[in-house]
């Protein structure tokens, strides 16, 4: 039976939903202090974007996009808003939380975390520890993060490249003949890859070009027989793109280690040191960006330094 292995890393939360030794769902949550889906907070109208429908609200260190707007609300009003969708990182800015007004006399909350959502999906959660063996990478979890950060994923028959784009999600199918198989092959690829890196919204699948209704229904039916409801899908066109737009609730796991590549490796990196057999190593030489980046975060090597009782001194190399 599938469980959940749940480690509380220095900076970051990671989780994996684990069958026959392979993971099947690979979460990570960062310390970063953004809302989660389902955060209640008090925020102000800063301005009206569509008369009646839309805004944009702030509060103390964010902004989220706002829609429903409550009848007759001015700017510069305040309210209580619930985020129903975490803010997506973007080369260049950050697509805004979104959120709705919260039901009257809502009480603030920080939304569910990593821990409680797991939790709440019905398989057993195992928290698993630094001092212990690590089941995590026994699984495999230091190739999920590298296929998130590649894109590159191999299947029996072929490979997959997927490409987060600020408009979708892009897997793009590559291969040897006969084509029939090959893109069956890829739909149940693409359908678990999708599920294995948190994959939501819009997708876009470029197989190739298949003659015949018959061979596009069967590529098509080879990703509903994987990917659980609930998600809306095309039909694969003549030039063999299919898309499927699932509800998005946060980014994707490319999409957060490839929007932070030296919090990405500082991450990693604490998380070796916290598992190094005691006396954990006091020197490490890193690179200018991961340098600067635990520059910026005394907290967590302090963190780490309680964990370990070794205070850590990071040098540039």
């Amino acid at each position: 039976m599938a469980e959940w292995l749940y480690e509380a890393g220095i900076g970051e939360a990671r989780a994996a939903l684990v069958e026959d030794g392979a993971i099947l769902e690979a979460r990570i949550e960062r310390d970063d202090g953004l809302p989660r889906v389902g955060a209640i907070l008090p925020a102000r109208l800063v301005e009206i974007t569509v008369r009646g429908r839309e805004g944009r609200v702030a509060w103390n260190g964010g902004e989220a996009l706002l829609t429903m707007l409550p009848a007759g609300i001015t700017q510069g009003a305040a309210l209580a808003i619930e985020i129903t969708r975490e803010a997506i990182p973007e080369p260049g800015r950050a697509k805004l939380p979104r959120a709705i007004p919260a039901e009257p006399g809502a009480a603030p909350a920080p939304g569910a975390d990593l821990l409680a959502r797991i939790g709440a999906t019905g398989f057993p959660v195992r928290q698993i520890r630094a001092h212990e063996a690590d089941l995590l990478e026994a699984a495999g979890w230091s190739e999920v993060l590298d296929e998130a950060v590649s894109g590159e994923i191999s299947f029996t028959g072929g490979a997959l490249r997927m490409t987060p784009t600020p408009a979708m999600t892009l897997f793009d199918v590559d291969g040897q003949p006969p084509l029939e198989a090959l893109s069956i092959a890829a739909a149940g690829a693409v359908a678990k890859a999708m599920l294995r890196h948190d994959v939501t919204g819009s997708v876009g699948i470029d197989f190739p070009t298949l003659e015949g209704k018959a061979a596009r229904q069967a590529v098509a039916a080879a990703i509903d027989a994987v990917l659980p409801l609930p998600f809306e899908r095309t039909a694969m066109n003549g030039f063999g793109f299919l898309q499927i737009v699932r509800r998005r609730l946060r980014p994707s796991l490319p999409e957060m280690l490839r929007a932070d590549p030296a919090g990405s490796e500082a991450r990693a990196l604490l998380r070796m040191i916290e598992r190094s057999p005691p006396p954990a190593p006091r020197h490490h030489r890193v690179s200018r960006r991961v340098h600067a980046w635990f520059a910026a975060r005394p907290a967590l090597i302090a963190e780490l330094a309680r964990r370990t009782g070794v205070e850590p001194l990071f040098e540039v190399i």
